[in-house]
């Protein structure tokens, strides 16, 4: 099994959030669950740059840490929908502040992001 060469610290709430949160889809695909997108297909067509193994790695960790929860329905084809736990609504705030500030530094942040290119 993989062991990690750094360990873990989780002494702080910042280190908790980035812990949760790490991973390039995660947010979106907390806002798309949030938003009313619920079954993997339309969460993949949503992202199409997203591999669909990295999509369910992704929700599979979100649902191990508590933020969404996988509902799974005994019929056939097999029906698999995502929802947000009451924890992972918590976030919502923080995610909308956080897009907020991107959009009022929008600009700016498009300047700097194009020299780095």
């Amino acid at each position: 099994m993989y062991k990690k060469k750094i360990p873990l610290s989780l002494d702080c709430g910042l280190h908790l959030f980035m812990q949760v949160i790490n991973g390039k889809w995660k947010l979106n695909l907390i806002w798309c669950i949030y938003s009313g997108i619920k079954r993997p297909g339309e969460l993949q067509r949503k992202m199409p740059k997203a591999s669909r193994r990295v999509l369910d790695t992704q929700l599979k960790q979100l649902t191990d840490h508590g933020i969404i929860s996988k509902i799974t329905y005994n019929e056939l084809p097999l029906k698999v929908e995502y929802e947000l736990t009451p924890l992972g609504k918590s976030l919502i705030p923080a995610i909308s502040l956080t897009a907020q500030w991107g959009e009022d530094h929008r600009a700016e942040l498009e300047d700097l992001i194009r020299l780095q290119e």
